[in-house]
């Protein structure tokens, strides 16, 4: 998975550098998006892992099916990728570059596991702390687990907080088994 990250990398800071360039950091996101999409698809699987096309080829399939959401410049990294046998790449570059994205419009995704469904009203006081703790504007995504009991879960890039029950529960169970 490393390899992926580091081999990706380069594509990535040059396709997002061109988008802020061109203050185009949303329809790249869409482009990169569908071509990941596309090229995850089992049909298009076949394509790009037949040996008996030339790179040309796997990148008109690509672009031919992802033309709507192309400009130019998306189609000539689109080219480039499959020029360097780089197409497998693009779901680590979509990735990479929505957390390019989201530091530079200073904005987090945050996934919240709870017990229950919160109000509206919870959700939104969670929303501000966690934007004054994380000095960042959340996005927040929340999902129900009974199996938590109570508590939350907090989510976000390389950040976990397990306020769960189920948790606290474990390691009480741990430290009486030491």
């Amino acid at each position: 998975m490393a390899e992926l990250n580091t081999v990706a990398r380069p594509y990535t800071k040059a396709a997002f550098e061109h988008a802020v360039a061109k203050g185009s950091l949303d329809q790249w996101s869409d482009m990169l998006a569908t071509a990941t999409a596309v090229a995850q698809h089992e049909t298009m699987k076949l394509v790009l892992d037949n040996p008996g096309f030339t790179r040309e080829q796997k990148a008109e399939a690509m672009i031919s099916v992802c033309e709507e959401q192309m400009d130019q410049s998306t189609k000539n990294f689109i080219s480039l990728l499959a020029e360097n046998q780089r197409l497998a790449l693009l779901p680590e570059i979509a990735v990479q570059f929505e957390q390019l994205k989201a530091n530079q419009q200073h904005t987090v995704e945050v996934n919240l596991t709870t017990a229950f469904d919160l109000g509206e009203q919870q959700q939104q006081k969670l929303t501000q702390a966690l934007s004054s703790k994380l000095g960042r504007e959340v996005s927040l995504t929340t999902v129900v687990d009974k199996s938590i009991i109570g508590g939350v879960i907090v989510r976000t890039d390389d950040m976990v907080i397990d306020g769960s029950i189920r948790a606290r529960l474990a390691k009480l169970a741990e430290a009486m088994n030491s």
